[in-house]
């Protein structure tokens, strides 16, 4: 018996739904549950053929236990090692190597020291940094965000060169990322599985949060198109099995705003009912295609092209 495993924390419908589906579908040889640890020795498998993350980014502890699980061969969905080492300043840079369209951005240095260093420990960073190119290159409005997380926190709108330096002194070891403001026509949310299923979610993030995705953008079936060619090659490019891709449309043109989401929002009350069918009922129908070709001891997790290209396979 093959077993597929949901790891969570707080969020309660997706995880539900989610085992409820695969049992539903009584496939011969495979079942679903909420993952139970009750200890983690290296080197032992886990008892899991297919493990779902939902919340390992918040505990170190679940990040670790899936590097553990996946080196003895269970499929974890997303591929633990990958987000262990992503941040969205690098994403930025992979999405124009694959030719989709991206807001400039820049990386600044943390505003205060890291723990244990100095001003010696930064002898090749210039001082002060070349503001008057980085601001000519961004312009303003501006966005200004932390290089890595999500969730919307330490994120601020900057009118002006005066506003961007009172707030990056609040961000203290925070390293940041300033960022052109795309203004939009239109927005889209879409869900990405597998790496090819796709669902393209009308988004207003304007709205307040329970309205966000009651919108309806008037755009052309060639450009919802581009927005799901693109959404596929992100997601190919990262390797990523579970993701959101969001864009924003200027002038006819997706740019992908926020496309590092491995545990993205599922939950019924705020996608919606139709967004919430399809993401279980998709996301059950690829876990069970996971544990069907899962091999015990093998190396079952997916690997971005970048990787892949880097090691030559």
């Amino acid at each position: 018996m093959k077993k597929i495993g949901i790891l969570h924390g707080k969020e309660r419908t997706f995880p539900a739904a989610f085992v409820e589906r695969i049992n539903e579908k009584k496939v011969k040889g495979i079942i679903a549950e909420p993952v139970k640890i009750d200890k983690c020795v290296q080197g032992m498998p886990s008892d899991y053929a297919v493990i779902v993350d939902r919340i390992s980014q918040d505990v170190p502890f679940y990040r670790s236990y899936l590097k553990n699980a996946a080196i003895t061969g269970t499929a974890v969905i997303n591929n633990p090692f990958w987000w262990s080492a992503d941040e969205k300043f690098f994403n930025n840079a992979l999405s124009l190597s694959v030719k989709v369209p991206v807001p400039k951005t820049v990386l600044l240095p943390s505003r205060d020291h890291p723990d244990d260093t100095d001003g010696d420990s930064f002898t090749n960073l210039a001082f002060p940094l070349d503001w008057e190119g980085i601001f000519e290159y961004i312009g303003f409005p501006a966005y200004m965000k932390p290089f890595a997380g999500g969730g919307w926190k330490n994120v601020y709108r900057l009118e002006n060169i005066d506003e961007f330096f009172a707030k990056h002194a609040e961000t203290g070891q925070l390293v940041m990322m300033l960022q052109e403001e795309i203004t939009f026509d239109a927005y889209f949310r879409c869900y990405c599985i597998g790496g090819k299923h796709v669902k393209i979610m009308h988004y207003e993030p304007r709205n307040p949060h329970h309205l966000r995705y009651d919108a309806n953008h008037d755009v052309s079936a060639a450009l919802l198109k581009k927005i799901e060619k693109y959404t596929i090659k992100l997601n190919e490019a990262l390797g990523y099995d579970f993701n959101t891709v969001e864009f924003a449309i200027r002038d006819g043109v997706p740019y992908a705003i926020d496309f590092c989401n491995p545990a993205p929002d599922a939950d019924r009350n705020s996608v919606g009912e139709e967004n919430f069918e399809w993401v279980v009922e998709t996301m059950a129908n690829y876990a069970i295609e996971r544990a069907k070709e899962q091999k015990k001891g093998k190396d079952n997790l997916t690997w971005g092209s970048f990787i892949r290209k880097a090691v030559g396979s």
